[in-house]
């Protein structure tokens, strides 16, 4: 989602950055951007280029005292690199990972510098919130969710893609009105937003307005704006490991309770979708899950037992359809 944004339209992004850098007095800024997206690198180099020769970077901009420049650092994919102080340890050249908060970056952050993180999409609205303002800005959406939002909607459907919707309309008019509904003729079962540390959002909340709140109380969030669509035919066991699987592999081992709790926690789910699992074992990756979400340094480790969370939530009897015999009638009897 963001990627297409700094394809399609580089400058309003630059243009928001230029904004806030003018706001809180910077005179430099970053695009941090993976370098497994040479399109988007190639689209923001030409933009700064473009704006340099306008008069809009560098050195007294349009004949002001304000002095703003902009460079390119490329990371490397690490998906813990979201996190905005494992952002800057990146920037900075060294191992992308967290730090503990307090102090922010608003206080302390790059070089040690106060420093303002914002995402692609949040700076691509700034200049039409300086221009429209903001009750204009406010008055699309519902409650405190206000203005638009992008999904990169993917799965089970029939029109995959990017969706840009106001805040407010539901999942089933995202999945069933715009994109067309199950692809494969199998009821839609399940539909993750988030990403990979999303929560699994069973289909009878379909209903559910689109809004950080409502996600929130069903167990997910916003977060980058990725939507799966899954239809019944879909293993939620073997989903939810899978997205703990990637969660553990992209931890950067910092702090133990991502570090060891992820791996426990996933060795449990292995165990179970081979059928050895015991009723004892769903307990104690409730407890695992609770720990990391309590005690992780940063957002991976405390938003990657989501999906798991969520899928006992809403679709237990899978799991405990998969522990041995004698476990899940002593659970069932119980």
């Amino acid at each position: 989602m963001d990627r297409s944004v700094l394809e399609g339209d580089p400058h309003a992004v630059l243009e928001g950055m230029i904004i806030g850098g003018y706001v809180i007095g910077a005179t430099s800024g970053f695009f941090y951007i993976r370098a497994e997206y040479p399109l988007a690198i190639q689209r923001i180099e030409r933009a700064l280029r473009q704006a340099r020769a306008a008069g809009l970077l560098g050195n007294n901009i349009l004949g002001t005292d304000f002095s703003f420049n902009v460079e390119i650092r490329l990371g490397a994919g690490a998906f813990v690199c979201g996190e905005e102080t494992a952002l800057i340890a990146s920037v900075e050249g060294k191992r992308g990972t967290p730090s503990p908060r307090p102090p922010y970056p608003s206080v302390k952050g790059l070089w040690g510098q106060p420093t303002m993180i914002n995402n692609v999409e949040s700076l691509a609205n700034l200049s039409q919130i300086m221009l429209r303002g903001g009750k204009w800005f406010s008055e699309i959406g519902m409650g405190r969710s206000t203005g638009t939002k992008v999904f990169a909607v993917t799965g089970k459907v029939k029109h995959a893609g990017l969706v840009e919707i106001p805040m407010g309309v539901t999942l089933r008019q995202v999945v069933e009105g715009i994109c067309g509904g199950s692809a494969t003729g199998s009821p839609i079962k399940a539909v993750q937003t988030g990403g990979p540390s999303g929560g699994l959002i069973p289909a009878r909340e379909l209903d559910t307005p689109i809004t950080y709140e409502h996600l929130q109380k069903l167990g997910s969030y916003m977060g980058s704006g990725g939507m799966i669509v899954m239809d019944e035919t879909d293993d939620l066991v073997e989903l939810s490991r899978f997205y703990l699987g990637f969660c553990v592999d992209e931890s950067c081992g910092k702090c133990a309770p991502c570090r060891i709790g992820g791996t426990q926690m996933l060795r449990l789910l292995d165990r179970i979708a081979a059928g050895k699992g015991s009723e004892g074992d769903i307990a104690t990756i409730r407890r695992l899950a609770h720990a990391m979400q309590k005690a992780s340094l940063c957002g991976l480790g405390q938003g990657a037992p989501n999906p798991v969370l969520s899928a006992l939530r809403y679709f237990e009897p899978e799991f405990r359809g998969r522990l041995t015999s004698g476990s899940n009638r002593a659970g069932c009897q119980s």
